[in-house]
């Protein structure tokens, strides 16, 4: 039902949402996480862009970020930026005639109709809550997502098993270096200095 592209999308718009940089996200870093190709990846930011679903910067320090909130970006909106509208004319357009048509375009249309109705259910927020499996399990299926949590609670991908930048463990506090010796424990090993007298 859903294309590559689409499925893609989805998982760079779960990547942008809990990445915590505070910062605009390339496309080449967003493949690097995801296992996708850069420029793959950048055709599929250009086109949620320009579904207003991405807002994109320019600089050194350019990329994309979300242009709505989570709870406002449905699967419906993601999906159509990706596929284009979802029509539901499985036979002939029926214009102004909707009866009678045969029984498979009746089916095809409830079809049609359940689908927009889940699609625009779910929201980005929604798959953010619950993004992957948790590690005890992602051996046992394949989520098609690619996140999962692992024992620490901390978010990576299943296949390249790369952490989410913002999530990694805490680097640990290092001890304060020691005081500087003085002078004389340098030289003498912490006797003091022997002063030689001075001939007549």
């Amino acid at each position: 039902m859903l294309t590559q592209t689409s499925e893609s999308a989805i998982r760079a718009l779960i990547y942008i949402t809990l990445s915590q940089t505070g910062r605009p996200v390339t496309p080449k870093e967003i493949a690097g996480f995801l296992g996708e190709s850069p420029s793959y990846m950048a055709k599929i930011t250009r086109e949620l862009v320009r579904a207003n679903i991405l807002r994109s910067h320019r600089g050194a320090a350019g990329g994309v970020s979300l242009n709505r909130a989570p709870s406002a970006i449905t699967l419906r909106n993601v999906v159509e930026a990706c596929q284009g509208l979802l029509v539901g004319n499985y036979c002939e357009e029926l214009r102004d005639h909707p009866e009678p048509v045969c029984n498979f375009h009746k089916a095809m249309k409830e079809v049609h109709y359940a689908t927009i109705s889940v699609l625009q259910k779910w929201t980005l927020a929604d798959l953010v809550a619950r993004p992957g499996p948790d590690e005890h399990i992602a051996d046992e299926i394949r989520c098609r997502m690619g996140f999962i949590k692992d024992a620490d609670g901390r978010l990576c991908n299943c296949r390249t098993r790369l952490e989410m930048p913002g999530m990694e463990t805490p680097a640990p506090t290092l001890a304060a270096p020691p005081a500087p010796a003085n002078r004389s424990t340098v030289v003498n090993g912490g006797r003091p200095p022997v002063r030689r007298a001075k001939n007549d």
